[in-house]
Formats: structure tokens, sequence, C-alpha cells
């Protein structure tokens, strides 16, 4: 990584902190930085690298977002996800090209299919963003989830298919299928049995840091192997990681508090350098324009932008009811969706840096040595798309959601509820299992007083989660769960203090000192989350 990198990715960073701070959207905040700094005179232009993005970037935040989905929330709507992470792309790489074809002269009918698969794919990083913010109902969020995991692996193995006969290699419907097949089954058979593998050396190791440290390997080895083996590395990473997602559970706690911290890190690195770096294109994309008329640009823009939004509002309306009015079979299985949800995850369409990583990846000539037809054409719309799509969605994109009341306030009321019943149950099978160790072991004051130390903490526990479902302290005052809550959190910051003075005193060595703040670290931790 070049000094240029280096600056982008630690000034990504610090801006990302700045936008958090502020409650500002991050990566509009970051695209925006990126164009006013691609503007300055003099500032050297950075040109992206898509193999950086395909290799460095793509997979760890592929295997973030397929460790934190849930499998069997995909599985329930595997219907509507694959429409949008299969057909839509599909749709909107002929629908686009079939525009670009006749609205750019220098493209070849196969160059302008390319531009369509380049921009078929949503980004859908910064819709879940500012749906997880302002509280988008669970349905929604696994519709926008489950289609940025696979509409990737569609639109760059429909975009592979296209540039080969752009560039003049041999390419027949049948290959075309082929290829689509091989990438698929190749991805989903690669990624379960590396994430089945991973599981198992990770469960025999029994070492939270090393598994950890698999973990960051894992998904860059996942997308190679699957790659090597033409089959789609998307698909392998997002099954892989949906695999060990789901058996987490059986994992450690101190691997799971690793792995949720480390991911987190490394998605926002990762998510606020791809971004900056989409704004930063701006000088690079305007060189290549020299001697191409403006008009022809103005109108090319204007028909491949509003083509892209236009097909994905048509298609998600067509694919939310039709199903719904020729099978009944869909109607009784799910739940009919709003207006109002539909239209928020029709308008989710922006694009983002894998669409411009592919654009960069065309070629310069093709296999005869001409220069590949219309390619500042089609970088030049490609950036259009992602900029104009990033900034129109993403600025009205959270006033929709506040005017059409999508916010889901009644099903985090339903979430509450059922984790209160199901801690109640839990409190109860852990006092019966007290009771049943009790009953086994010598009677003893001890024994007695522990025991009864340990009911009363589990009592604690079970009423904290109802007392959190009732009128806020301010109206009730403060319930006994709040209040040792409150008086802990002093204890344990009086110990904090206590410990790091004796430790300036010479009293106990460094080491000592973190080993005792990390156990007072992890149970602050836990009353936090009560």
């Amino acid at each position: 990584m070049g000094a240029p990198l280096l600056a982008v990715l630690v000034a990504s960073v610090l801006l990302a902190a700045l936008a958090r701070r502020y409650d500002v959207s991050a990566p509009l905040g970051l695209v925006v930085a990126g164009l006013a700094v691609g503007l300055i005179p003099g500032v050297p232009a950075i040109e992206m690298q898509p193999q950086l993005v395909m290799f460095v970037v793509l997979p760890p935040l592929l295997w973030s977002a397929g460790l934190e989905s849930s499998y069997l929330a995909l599985r329930k709507n595997v219907r509507p996800i694959g429409l949008l992470a299969v057909g839509l792309p599909l749709a909107t790489t002929l629908v686009v090209g079939f525009v670009a074809f006749h609205t750019v002269p220098e493209l070849t009918v196969a160059a302008a299919l390319t531009l369509g698969a380049i921009v078929a794919p949503p980004d859908a990083v910064s819709a879940a963003a500012i749906g997880r913010r302002l509280g988008l109902p669970r349905q929604i969020m696994t519709l926008l989830g489950g289609e940025s995991l696979l509409n990737d692996a569609t639109a760059l193995t429909a975009y592979k298919v296209a540039l080969a006969a752009a560039v003049g290699a041999a390419a027949t419907w049948q290959g075309a299928l082929g290829t689509f097949a091989l990438a698929a089954l190749g991805g989903v058979v690669i990624g379960g049995l590396i994430g089945w593998l991973i599981e198992f050396i990770r469960t025999w190791l029994d070492d939270p840091l090393v598994e950890s440290a698999i973990g960051l390997v894992a998904p860059y080895f996942v997308y190679w192997l699957a790659e090597e083996a033409h089959g789609s590395g998307v698909i392998a990473v997002v099954v892989a990681a949906l695999l060990l997602g789901q058996r987490a559970t059986r994992a450690s706690y101190a691997t799971r508090l690793q792995d949720d911290a480390v991911w987190k890190s490394i998605q926002l690195v990762l998510e606020s350098f791809a971004f900056l770096m989409i704004g930063l294109q701006l000088p690079t994309v305007i060189d290549e324009l020299t001697g191409i008329r403006a008009v022809t640009l103005a109108v090319a823009s204007a028909a491949v932008l509003s083509t892209v939004i236009a097909v994905r509002i048509v298609w998600v309306y067509v694919m939310a009811y039709t199903p719904r009015m020729l099978f009944r079979g869909v109607r009784d299985r799910e739940p009919a969706p709003t207006p109002s949800q539909v239209f928020i995850v029709a308008w989710a369409g922006m694009r983002g840096v894998v669409s411009l990583a592919a654009a960069f990846g065309v070629p310069l000539v093709t296999l005869s040595g001409d220069p590949f037809p219309g390619r500042p054409q089609l970088v030049f719309l490609t950036f259009v798309v992602v900029i104009g799509t990033l900034l129109l969605h993403g600025l009205t994109l959270p006033w929709l959601i506040r005017t059409l009341d999508v916010r889901s306030e009644a099903e985090a009321h339903q979430d509450a509820l059922e984790q209160a019943a199901a801690s109640s149950r839990a409190a109860q099978a852990a006092a019966d299992r007290l009771d049943e160790l009790l009953a086994r072991s010598s009677d003893s004051s001890a024994q007695q007083h522990v025991g009864e130390v340990l009911q009363s903490w589990n009592d604690r526990r079970r009423n904290a989660v109802w007392e959190r479902l009732g009128r806020s302290d301010d109206d009730i005052g403060e319930s006994p769960a709040s209040a040792m809550r409150r008086l802990r959190l002093e204890m344990l910051a009086a110990e904090r203090e206590t410990y790091i003075a004796e430790r300036d005193a010479g009293n106990i060595d460094d080491e000592v000192l973190r080993s005792v703040l990390h156990g007072l670290d992890l149970e602050e931790a836990a009353l936090n989350r009560e």
C-alpha cells in the first residue's frame, strides 16, 4: 500500500468518526468529502485499483455481513430475496444495456450489456445503515441485507460474460448459462465445505485468540479458492459466513466478544475507505473524457441514471404484488406488504464501490488490439450512477422513512415482550437447576447463604426485563433493578480508580492491572446490556 492509499485510509476513518460524532450519514459525508477533495487543483488523482476492491475490501465486508445475518430469516424470505438478488440484476443488465446502446453511439451491444451488469448491483450498506438508525422493520432489513449478500455474485457473473463478448472472446447462451451454474454451484459447495472445516478447526482448538485470527484470514482464503475453481467467490464467502454465524452460539463467550468487536472495527474501516475512494475518482473519470461532447454525455447520463432507478421501482412493485395475485400459497405464507414498505425497498437502490471497481477493471483494448468501445463513456456513466444514487437516495431515504411512517415501534415492543418471556423461562430454568444442585449437596451454612444470594440475583435479572416494559423511571421512580445497576456501576468506578492508584504508586504491576481491569470491564459491559 502506497503513501496516498494510506493517507486515504487514515482520512476516511477520521471523517467517519466525525460523522458518527455529529450523527451524519457516514457514507454520504465521505462521498461528498471525496468529491470536494477531487475538485481541489493540484491534488494528485488516486485511481481505484479493481483488485484492491475485489480481493481486499469486498471479502471481509461480505464476511462481516454474513456473520450478522440470520440464516433462518433468509431462508424464510428466500423467494423475495432471490427475486431481488438474482432477477433484478439480470433485468437491470438487459434494460440498461438496451438504453445505453441507443444513447451512446460508441458502445457495442456487448459493451452496453457490460455497463448494465456493472451498475446492476445495489450496495445496501448505506441503506442498511440508515435503516438501522431510523428503525426500519425487520422484514425490510432482511430483504435489503439478503439482497446485498447475493446480488454482487449475479451481477459480477453477468459482467464476466458480457465483458468476454465485448473484448472479442467467444460467448454463447449455453456458455453464459454454464458460467452462471458453475459460479453458483461452485460457490455454494466451496463455501459450505470451507465453512464446516473452519468451524471444526475452531472448535478443536478451543483458543479464542487463534479462533478470531482464523476468522480474519478466512474470507480471503474462501474467496480466492472459489475464484480459482471458477466458482463465485462472493457466494462462497457468504455461505461460509452464514454457516459460522449460525453456529456462533456454540463458540466460547470470549470468542464471541472478540469477534463482535473486531469485525465491527474492520467493517467501519473498510466501508469508510470505500466511500471516500468513490468520491476521489472524480479527477480520473473526467480526464478520460477528452474530446467527447458534453451534450451526448448529459443525455446518456440522464437516460442511464433514470433507467437504473426506474427498473428497480418497477421490478420491486411487480414482484411484490404479482406472485400474491397469482399464487394462493404465497398469500397464505407471507404477510401482505404495505405500499410504504414496498416503496422503501424500491427506493433503497444506492450503488457503491463494487460498480466502480468493475468499471475500472474494463480493459483498455480488446483481444484484437483495438480500443475497448466506449470505455471512457462507460466509466463516466458508472460514476454518474454511483454518485447519483448515493446522493439522491441517501439524502431522501431518511425523510421518506419518517414521512411514510415505516418505522418499527410496534415490532420493537413485540421484541421486548418476547425477550422478557424468554428471559423469564431461562431464569426459571436456572432457578430449577440451582435447587437441584443444592438438594444434592451437603447442607451447610455457607452453601445455604450462597444459594440465597444466587436466588436473589436470579430474581433480580428476571424482574429487570419486565421492568423495562413498563413506564420509565421518570414516571414511577427508580426501579430496584435500575438502582442496583446504578450503584454497582459506581462501585466499579471506585474499584477501577483504586487499582489505577495502586499501579501508579508501584504496589502492583501493569500486567496485574490489565488483568483486574479486564474483569471489571466485562462486568460493566454486562450491566450496560441490562
